[in-house]
């Protein structure tokens, strides 16, 4: 965009024409967000966007803030590499003017709000966003539209050994399992565990019940039928769909009664407006 107005806050002269707007925007005017949460870009995804953005162009705008050297990416940034990769000279960007916390703040939200997440770098970036912007876990929730239970539920996975995140990460594990290895505090309980997972392939259920053995190792086990096939498979639904453990208990004449396990308040109070 030629003759660009020289403007720093949204009452300088000529902001109405720039800041809130959809320009197109010289690529070599824009520097990489400095507070960018996002660490992994997916090879095969980027090469996907660049076929598409050579044929297409670049469909959905990026979000740029001013600057007095020229603009700073906000969010947008496998679009704005793809662009460069093309050789796009310019790209289409909402114009936006920003501090430095906001910048991070709407970096680490946009972040949050992509659907390929895994669930670590979604609580790394709850954590920032409490730690660096300041915001209580009740803001937190209004911010990102998330629940303070689920968002809860997201932090509790940075207790994990590193070793155990990193499974997650690189989806070896599920979040489930994560969970459920949060109930042991010792690392290198933790660890074996998580290998005794991955090499027998365990589900989140066997692995609640293999750390309840652990927790509980001397208490009496008692002779109970094995469930039908069809319980075994509403109780795996059942844990699915609750996001907890649960049980089925079921005696030879019928009778029985579903557990259901939480590890704190808030997660019982998830469970019940689910219920009600």
């Amino acid at each position: 965009m030629k003759d660009e107005p020289d403007v720093k806050s949204a009452s300088d002269k000529g902001a109405e024409k720039l800041v809130g707007n959809i320009l197109e925007v010289d690529l070599k005017k824009i520097k990489t967000n400095p507070f960018q949460p996002r660490t992994n870009f997916d090879k095969n995804a980027l090469d996907d966007l660049v076929k598409s953005v050579a044929v297409l162009g670049v469909i959905q705008p990026i979000t740029v803030r001013k600057t007095e050297s020229g603009y700073e990416l906000i969010s947008g940034e496998r679009r704005f590499r793809a662009s460069q990769i093309v050789g796009l000279e310019t790209i289409p960007a909402y114009v936006r003017l920003a501090n430095d916390q906001e910048m991070l703040e709407m970096a680490l939200v946009e972040n949050i709000q992509r659907q390929d997440l895994d669930a670590i770098e979604i609580a790394l970036s709850y954590q920032r966003l409490l730690d660096e912007i300041n915001l209580t876990q009740e803001q937190l929730s209004h911010r990102v539209g998330k629940d303070r239970a689920s968002i809860s539920n997201y932090l509790r996975l940075l207790k994990l050994d590193p070793i155990v995140q990193t499974g997650i990460r690189d989806g070896m594990i599920s979040m489930g399992h994560g969970r459920a290895i949060i109930a042991l505090e010792d690392n290198d309980l933790q660890l074996e565990i998580y290998e005794q997972i991955v090499a027998g392939n365990l589900s989140v259920r066997e692995t609640e019940s293999l750390i309840r053995s652990i927790k509980k190792p001397n208490a009496p086990k008692k002779s109970t039928p094995e469930l039908p096939n069809a319980f075994r498979k509403a109780q795996q639904r059942f844990s699915e769909n609750l996001q907890v453990g649960v049980e089925i208990k079921r005696t030879r004449n019928g009778k029985g009664k579903i557990i259901i396990n939480f590890d704190s308040d808030t997660e019982f109070e998830r469970l019940r407006k689910i219920l009600e």
